[in-house]
């Protein structure tokens, strides 16, 4: 999977950009079709403590799926817009299992309609 970072109002150093890639990995190994990831990171300017954006997009085969997380640390956002990503994968995945299951059971009724 190709992982790219974009940090916005900001430069982003080495240590965060290790981080991410560490923790975009894991997505990788839950489901291997992943095509790439698109990350921004966004520094808003406001009083609030929690001005930092973590933006993850991934594309899948036919699909996208976005998160997006506003936390104190892009460390922060980036692990729970991981984790819901990874919520995401999850209902992907049992939703094209679901998908390809039921075609091949309307398969062997049609199949089996035919010989009769």
């Amino acid at each position: 999977m190709r992982i790219s970072v974009q940090s916005i109002h900001f430069t982003a150093d080495k240590k965060l950009l290790a981080f991410i890639q560490k923790k975009a990995e894991k997505l990788d190994q839950l489901f291997a079709q992943i095509i790439n990831a698109e990350v921004y990171l966004k520094l808003e300017k406001t009083e609030d403590e929690s001005n930092k954006i973590a933006e993850i997009k991934l594309n899948l085969p036919g699909s996208q799926l976005f998160a997006k997380e506003q936390c104190k640390t892009f460390e922060e956002a980036t692990d729970l817009a991981i984790e819901s990503l990874r919520r995401q994968v999850d209902k992907y995945k049992s939703r094209a299992k679901t998908r390809t299951g039921s075609n091949d059971e309307e398969t062997e009724i049609i199949e089996q309609e035919g010989s009769l």
